[in-house]
């Protein structure tokens, strides 16, 4: 992990110049069902076996959900009983030390492809006096005005019952793939004047990949008339592979210093947290 890169990422944040995009690494601190668990509910609704379920799609939870809503004709009853399972308590976000660190490093904006509650809560738990708004379509975009934090959902938000507003299904995702979108436009007028800082994801995810992919483009039909912010992805471990990748396309990988996921993220936000006191005390904020 460079300090270098972990100081000016820092800097950034302290002056409210970085996004952070939250991917399904910051919600597994929460303990909440995973996507498999998903898809073996999937695979019951059918009175399929989840295994054979499994095998049928070639692993392939968007092709499978697809499969679902084909069958069934809606996503509805699924997503009701996800969301009670999705749907973050408080004991649940004080567990969470990853959640506690994001809220005190005050992004002023968070994308997130996770359906679930928990930033949110977080900011319930940890910042009660801080007004944050979320964002799942396009008419909460409108009324998002005099917030200090925007919660983007990318990927749809359980909590909200609106089923057009979920990226789960292989159609919703090529849908996605068009990146024409109330929220993709909004996406790409955030990123024109702040840095990224790409945590809890995994270029192992087709999701994050194709974000990348676009996010890169943007920034070369430019050239050179206008100077790219930085970007950075927090990796858990280090991966050569995907390293050089992420370097080819404008974004520099930050590599946890501990083999373990969650200690080594933890480390690396209170480093962060850490590096802004001390910025804050410098220039007399801390008083």
């Amino acid at each position: 992990m460079s300090d270098g890169y972990i100081y000016k990422l820092a800097r950034s944040i302290q002056n409210g110049n970085t996004i952070l995009f939250a991917g399904a690494g910051v919600s597994r601190n929460l303990s909440l069902p995973t996507y498999e668990e998903l898809i073996n509910q999937l695979a019951e609704e059918l009175s399929f076996d989840p295994e054979i379920y499994w095998e049928l799609g070639n692993k392939d939870y968007l092709a499978l959900a697809e499969y679902y809503l084909l069958e069934t004709g809606s996503m509805t009853p699924l997503m009701e009983r996800f969301q009670s399972k999705w749907m973050v308590s408080s004991e649940m976000v004080k567990a969470s030390k990853v959640h506690e660190l994001l809220v005190q490093l005050k992004f002023p904006i968070i994308y997130t492809t996770n359906y679930d509650n928990g930033l949110e809560m977080a900011f319930e738990e940890y910042a009660p006096c801080t007004k944050y708004h979320k964002i799942a379509n396009v008419e909460d975009i409108a009324k998002s005005s005099g917030c200090d934090t925007q919660i983007i959902k990318f990927h749809g938000d359980m909590e909200t019952k609106d089923e057009s507003t979920i990226v789960l299904t292989e159609s919703s995702f090529f849908d996605r793939l068009d990146f024409e979108s109330p929220l993709d436009i909004k996406f790409r007028s955030d990123i024109l004047g702040k840095s990224i800082l790409f945590l809890g994801h995994s270029l192992s995810d087709i999701n994050i990949r194709v974000l990348l992919h676009k996010l890169d483009k943007i920034w070369k039909s430019f050239h050179s008339s206008v100077e790219r912010p930085p970007v950075y992805m927090f990796l858990t471990s280090p991966n050569p592979i995907q390293e050089r990748l992420l370097r080819a396309r404008g974004i520099t990988p930050i590599i946890s210093r501990d083999p373990d996921p969650r200690k080594g993220t933890i480390a690396f936000l209170e480093q962060l947290v850490e590096l802004n006191r001390k910025m804050d005390a410098a220039c007399g904020k801390g008083k």
